[in-house]
């Protein structure tokens, strides 16, 4: 390991399988699902029962009842969420002593704030301007996440914020790897966060035919590759990790979980919301993070897929893979166990695969029972697999033709 390379110190996580990254990765192993009805969280809306689309995958854990009471209030939810893996990651890291010039937060959101703008419009609809929060724009702004954990923790190198729709979170990894290769910084705090599970966006992608419909069995909806696919389920959460310059970890005897050894981001140029049907950017990202961690096809054991449980998508993903790694490697896919988290999928996957590379497991893929002719790989279902795992590859695609894909090796 070199000095330069970009080592994992901490990470932390808040999602639909729990509150923490053990409880989320226990939950992964034990085949639980994060998917339920939400009428709660819809039927304050007059029209709530015309959505064709009734479950979602919320938090398992409420980020406000983490958090200090003052400090929830002035924050959205996506915001609370950060802050609450952010935290996580920062104390498994053991607090890293490092000078707030070469500290630096990348945090991701591919929506942000949209709990803050649907409720203060509402306001202002029924009671007047002069109702609405003094803080509803850094409660709404999509770089509130960043901004909030760059304050929590003193990052005065850069407070990013990377929107790029599903690959938002995929992509602060790939930039907070840049910063630390550049030699701009030692530490970045990387990830990305999203709650947006409201009646406004099911119904948009519900227009969109992308979500699922399966309101009578909840935890059987999300299943990538099957034959009896139909769409994704909306999730929320997000993911945290301490990204690290590997000689100034060494050097403060930081304990190491791995590398992100390569990453590659590409864009198709193509459609805003259908990827490239020849697949040539997600075969980029993927050769592009090959490359910079200076591997080959062969040295790649499994791929944490993008995998939505969408028609389409799935199979392209597949055949993507297939093209740049050959046929030999293993997938899974954990959106199946917990939905879609949009802007924080990305790296709540990427935990996952660190940790399918650290421990030697790689997680089952719930639902699938029927897998789709056309996908020839081997994906991981029934129970999870233990293999040895060399080096793995997460994907994250979004839509304006965003693709990331990240590459992790063990420390």
């Amino acid at each position: 390991m070199s000095a330069t390379d970009v080592v994992i110190t901490g990470m932390g996580a808040t999602t639909p399988l729990g509150g923490d990254v053990p409880t989320l990765w226990q939950n992964m192993l034990d085949g639980r699902s994060g998917v339920r009805r939400i009428d709660e969280r819809l039927e304050t809306y007059p029209h709530w029962e015309q959505l064709p689309t009734l479950i979602g995958a919320p938090m398992a854990i409420e980020p406000d009842s983490v958090l200090p009471r003052v400090q929830a209030r002035r924050l959205d939810r996506c915001e609370q969420a950060a802050l609450v893996a952010a935290k996580e990651a920062w104390a498994d890291a053991g607090t890293p002593q490092v000078e707030g010039e070469r500290l630096a937060a990348v945090i991701g959101s591919g929506v942000g704030g949209i709990s803050t703008i649907l409720n203060q419009d509402d306001l202002i609809e029924e009671k007047g301007p002069q109702k609405v929060s003094p803080l509803v724009v850094p409660m709404m702004m999509p770089n509130g996440p960043a901004g909030w954990v760059s304050i929590e923790f003193g990052a005065k190198a850069g407070a990013y914020a990377t929107v790029s729709a599903c690959a938002s979170g995929a992509e602060a990894l790939a930039l907070g790897a840049r910063l630390i290769r550049s030699g701009e910084v030692d530490v970045v705090i990387a990830g990305g966060a999203e709650a947006c599970i409201a009646p406004l966006t099911i119904a948009g992608f519900a227009q969109a035919r992308t979500l699922s419909r399966r309101n009578d069995a909840p935890e059987r909806a999300s299943r990538p590759f099957d034959t009896d696919r139909d769409g994704f389920v909306l999730g929320e959460g997000a993911g945290v990790v301490i990204l690290e310059r590997a000689d100034f970890a060494t050097a403060r005897g930081a304990r190491v979980l791995g590398r992100l050894a390569g990453f590659g981001v590409t864009s198709d140029a193509h459609h805003i919301t259908g990827p490239d049907p020849n697949g040539d950017g997600q075969i980029r990202a993927i050769r592009t993070a090959l490359r910079v961690a200076g591997l080959g096809p062969d040295d790649v054991d499994h791929v944490n897929c993008h995998a939505t449980s969408t028609v389409v998508g799935d199979i392209g993903e597949a055949a993507a893979i297939q093209a740049a790694l050959g046929d030999e490697v293993v997938l899974t896919a954990p959106k199946s166990a917990f939905g879609h988290l949009v802007g924080a999928a990305g790296v709540v996957e990427g935990i996952i695969t660190l940790l399918s590379v650290r421990e030697g497991v790689i997680p089952a893929t719930l639902n699938l029972e029927n897998k789709t002719p056309e996908v020839r790989l081997d994906v991981v279902a029934g129970k999870p697999r233990h293999q040895r795992v060399r080096a793995a590859i997460c994907n994250s695609f979004g839509f304006g033709g965003q693709n990331v894909s990240l590459l992790f090796t063990p420390a």
